[in-house]
């Protein structure tokens, strides 16, 4: 019985420094940011759609991204992106963003360059 115990202990804290090592080869590189026009116009002004991909096998939560200037003429939940400070924007309300994209639309004269700043592996 002890040493049943004692291979299953070993077995979880390999396994623990192999989940460890293979998460700590995700990065901000793991995140992309596309944006592109919908189409429609929302008060004279194209809309965009932003999609964020986390490409890693782990999480990424508290996810913020370069936004400099950023401004919108239609309405952003902000439980996907909330703007704050004046260069950055939140994103996902700093919940893990997966395999599942986290996308929003946004209208302006023009595309904001948005890229990932900051973000934190979630395995």
């Amino acid at each position: 019985m002890a040493a049943t115990i004692k291979n299953i202990s070993i077995f979880l804290f390999f396994l623990g420094l192999i989940s460890q090592g293979y998460c700590a080869e995700c990065s901000l590189k793991d995140l992309s940011v596309n944006t592109s026009k919908t189409g429609v116009t929302i008060q004279g002004k194209p809309e965009w759609l932003v999609t964020v991909t986390n490409n890693c096998q782990c999480g990424q939560s508290q996810v913020i991204l370069n936004c400099r200037g950023y401004k919108t003429a239609e309405l952003v939940d902000p439980n996907t992106l909330t703007y704050y400070d004046t260069d950055y924007c939140l994103i996902n309300y700093g919940k893990p963003i997966s395999k599942q994209p986290i996308t929003f639309k946004y209208a302006w004269d023009t595309t904001f360059l948005m890229s990932p700043n900051s973000s934190q592996i979630t395995c």
